[in-house]
């Protein structure tokens, strides 16, 4: 039987390794000091101890980027004040990098490195300190030695009275104070972030093991124990479809900050959502499904990897083609197992989610289909280009670049039907990705040839053409074997009530409000706004001789009609320019998945077990 309890200690532990046994080099531990003074500054203060080993001089870096999150984000531009001494006095100190310091160190056996950071880039894979809570991820926070060995690195934390709780995935000191926690190695010490202050924390139990649900910010707004029964439900739905949880304790954090993302790590994760997301459908849903995502990876990607994501190299990007594994099968999965949970209806599930900056619904079907980019980057190069394109987004992303979150999704599904379909419903892309585990994960990782080989080995038929069309080309996709399997349908156009409205016109233009401006924030291919020559940041001002405000755009839209030319005036760079248009009408959604009522019997049953069990 599991409890679920708002948890009152001072403070998380998790079972250590036993510290007192020499390690086979026995290497002497780094010592970190990490004082919150004055968390209102948004700084904090770093004291590391560092074990020399007889050496003239030692070299410490600071990560450039931190695992989850593939994107060189160069942390050491917040640093400030690095200073060394030893215990006679100051000691000689160089940046030899851009993140790197070499210092001399006088003979001695340790010296002492101190350094500030600013901590105030909110979100899940940087430092955030103010007046309440501190969010500290291990790239971001802490120099290490260059070229070392794995050691053992201790943290102490000094927190601002009034704050009782320091809560990681860091195994606990053997001393058992508050706040001490050791690393046994800086791939741990990145890899488990810390939050202190005094959140909300729930905990439940799951197959013997400790799970924390950490609300930071719930503000009385907030539902904290049903958002903890949802999350042991998942936990219990996961650990089915695996049959194991791999660690002996697990942290979600989940910071009420409306700001959003995750960031998956061996033993817990960083969520941020908005506080207000247990009060509408939707956005819970959405939270459900970043939980359940961040979750899968415990399994995919922490332990099943690709061979590139591991052993990490943090000072320079490490590229795979096989984040449509890592990320776009994770991607399927987590709603898919939402819906599993029992916390996702099957036509809720269907149906999607809700676009980002919108109110809209899409699935990722409709997403891919209707994204220009999928007709230019193959999934695979979308993978191995994120460290250049992916987090750094621009206005022609749509037009050049997909998504290997969207796609892989796409894909994932396609392969379960495709499984599915030549094993008779014996076997699936479930047995695909436990088949994986049990092989791949751990130290080793998989290559592409290894894990296209091992779908072929479960489908029992060769996938090698079907991989190289959908991983590797920009060719269509082809849903008709995934539709039939699951007893599925694109929806039909209805043919519209009479009498008949009269089409609207449509430039196929993204717009934002700005200041009192309308100003083009998109400007996607194959529509008539591209072949006007309309441009990103272009500022709408006139339609005809007629001024247009932010306000009235869809109001005016509504007065033209499908093939209607008409001259826009526009400021660019100050310039104004008339822009001649001819309207065009909006393509149907023809993606809007729904059951098939002429479904077989055998489609209809795998529907139901594929959403059910």
């Amino acid at each position: 039987m599991h409890s679920l309890a708002l948890f009152t200690g001072i403070f998380l532990t998790m079972t250590s390794p036993d510290l007192s046994q020499p390690s086979p080099i026995a290497l002497a531990h780094i010592l970190y000091t990490v004082k919150i003074a004055d968390p209102q500054t948004h700084y904090i203060e770093v004291e590391a101890q560092v074990p020399t080993e007889g050496k003239p001089d030692v070299e410490l870096y600071m990560a450039v980027w931190t695992p989850g999150s593939y994107m060189v984000r160069e942390y050491a531009r917040h640093l400030e004040n690095v200073t060394a001494k030893d215990e006679k006095g100051p000691l000689s100190i160089e940046k030899t990098r851009k993140n790197r310091w070499k210092i001399s160190t006088n003979g001695s056996a340790k010296i002492t490195v101190s350094y500030r950071v600013y901590c105030r880039e909110l979100t899940v894979r940087t430092n955030w300190v103010d007046a309440s809570v501190a969010l500290l991820n291990g790239a971001p926070t802490f120099l290490t030695l260059v070229d070392s060995p794995p050691r053992p690195h201790d943290v102490t934390l000094r927190l601002p009275p009034g704050w009782l709780r320091s809560i990681t995935g860091i195994p606990d000191a053997p001393d058992r104070r508050p706040h001490h926690f050791i690393a046994p190695d800086f791939d741990t010490l990145v890899d488990c972030p810390i939050l202190a202050g005094n959140p909300a924390v729930y905990e439940f139990e799951v197959d013997g093991k400790k799970h924390y649900l950490v609300n930071e910010g719930e503000g009385g707004i907030w539902d904290g124990p049903r958002s903890a029964r949802d999350v042991e439900a998942i936990v219990k739905t996961q650990h089915a479809f695996w049959g194991q949880l791999p660690y002996d304790k697990y942290v979600f954090f989940n910071l009420l900050v409306e700001a959003g993302g995750g960031l998956e790590h061996k033993n817990s994760t960083v969520l941020m959502a908005s506080r207000w997301s247990t009060r509408t459908r939707t956005a819970y849903l959405g939270w459900l499904n970043l939980v359940s995502h961040e979750f899968f990876h415990t399994w995919n990607v922490k332990r099943l990897r690709p061979i590139e994501l591991g052993p990490f190299d943090y000072e320079r990007e490490n590229p795979t083609k096989g984040l449509w594994v890592a990320e776009g099968l994770t991607e399927y999965y987590g709603r898919l197992l939402v819906t599993r949970a029992g916390l996702c209806t099957q036509t809720e599930y269907l149906a999607g989610e809700t676009l980002p900056g919108s109110d809209k619904i899409v699935n990722d079907v409709e997403v891919v289909q209707t994204t220009p980019g999928r007709m230019v980057q193959p999934l695979e190069s979308a993978s191995y280009d994120s460290w250049i394109k992916y987090y750094r987004p621009d206005e022609n992303s749509a037009n050049t670049a997909m998504s290997y979150y969207t796609k892989g999704a796409v894909i994932g599904w396609l392969l379960d039907a495709r499984i599915r379909k030549a094993t008779n419903g014996k076997k699936s892309l479930d047995d695909l990705m436990r088949d994986a585990y049990s092989k791949y994960s751990g130290v080793h990782g998989f290559t592409s040839a290894e894990f296209r080989a091992l779908a072929s080995e479960v489908a029992g038929v060769d996938l090698k053409n079907w991989f190289i069309k959908g991983l590797e080309t920009t060719d269509e996709l082809d849903y008709s074997e995934a539709l039939d399997v699951f007893g599925l349908r694109f929806k039909p156009i209805e043919p519209p009530k009479e009498p008949v409205p009269p089409q609207k016109a449509w430039l196929g233009l993204v717009t934002k409000a700005d200041a009192g401006k309308l100003i083009v924030t998109q400007v996607r291919r194959n529509t008539p706004g591209y072949e006007a020559g309309f441009n990103a940041d272009d500022e709408i001002l006139a339609t005809g001789d007629f001024r247009i405000r932010p306000e009235n755009w869809a109001a005016r839209m509504d007065q033209y009609r499908p093939n209607e030319k008409v001259s826009v005036l526009v400021a660019r760079r100050d310039r104004l320019i008339r822009l001649d248009a001819t309207f065009g009408v909006e393509p149907p959604n023809t993606w809007v998945i729904e059951p098939n009522t002429a479904a077989t019997d055998q489609a209809k049953a795998t529907l139901k077990s594929w959403l059910s069990q």
